[in-house]
């Protein structure tokens, strides 16, 4: 069962609820896609730690062999070749390593280069499986990272938790693509409203089953709430915004392993998801 949790941006809850829903299931997987600011580890401190580097193919030119045909660069629909005073330029921040430049060129002139683009990381934490991308400073996209990390779970585990890139962007899309179902955290204001329905939109256009999970609840107007009343959005509970869950959260520490009350809070919001993902 594989559950993604998604938010319009960051500092909503994502990693809170995803961290936190990790740690009260039996046995569970918990992926930090997060890949530019990963920070689920400062949480569940896994240990026994295996790091594997990952690495893409960067096209690579050979001056002598290149005539200037320019076929690869109207090939490039990502603008990462050009030709320049007489000679073939690659950029490599704009290259997404498809590899039709090299098979294209007739005179041999491109071939491939290894360039690594970050890590990933797995260790344990109790009960949960942990994995983390960490993509290098200045890295034009995370995608390959993200790649790697979906294809780790263990398969007797019954949850994986695939804590998602805030936003609705390439990365966030690679990260739910292969989910069973999305959790969308919402802030209650106007602009948890704006970001909400930004994530809303993307799950609703892979056609993905989701609902939602209020954080930080007041006794007051709650303008996600009515967002969600409005378009009919299945909510799933409310997370209240109190001192004790924001000291835990700020020290890094797992509420549900810290404090019953939060253990019984976020078991009874996993039971709920579990039975919208088997409806």
């Amino acid at each position: 069962m594989k559950i993604a949790v998604l938010s319009g941006k960051g500092g909503t809850g994502k990693t809170l609820v995803s961290v936190n829903l990790a740690a009260a299931a039996n046995h569970a997987n918990y992926l930090d896609c997060d890949v530019e600011e990963p920070n689920g580890h400062l949480f569940f401190k896994p240990v026994d730690i295996q790091s594997e580097d990952i690495s893409i193919k960067i096209p690579v030119v050979d001056k002598m062999l290149c005539n200037g045909c320019r076929k690869c660069v109207d090939f490039c629909k990502f603008n990462a070749l050009t030709y320049i005073y007489d000679r073939l330029v690659v950029f490599e921040s704009m290259c997404h390593s498809c590899g039709g430049c090299v098979l294209l060129c007739k005179e041999d002139a491109l071939t491939e280069k290894t360039k690594n683009i970050g890590v990933v990381q797995r260790g344990v934490s109790e009960n949960v499986n942990v994995a983390t991308g960490i993509l290098n400073t200045g890295e034009a996209s995370g995608i390959p990272i993200i790649k790697n990390l979906l294809n780790y779970s263990n398969e007797n585990d019954k949850y994986t938790f695939i804590d998602s890139p805030p936003g609705s962007a390439c990365t966030t899309m690679e990260s739910i693509k292969d989910a069973d179902y999305c959790i969308l955290v919402a802030e209650p204001t106007i602009f948890g409203v704006h970001n909400l329905s930004m994530v809303y939109e993307l799950v609703n256009l892979f056609g993905k089953p989701h609902g939602v999970i209020l954080n930080k609840c007041l006794d007051e107007k709650n303008p996600a709430e009515e967002f969600c009343i409005e378009n009919n959005i299945k909510i799933l509970g409310k997370i209240p915004f109190e001192d004790e869950l924001g000291k835990l959260n700020s020290n890094a520490l797992i509420a549900v392993r810290e404090n019953e009350k939060y253990y019984s809070l976020f078991s009874n919001l996993l039971k709920i998801v579990s039975k919208e993902v088997t409806k």
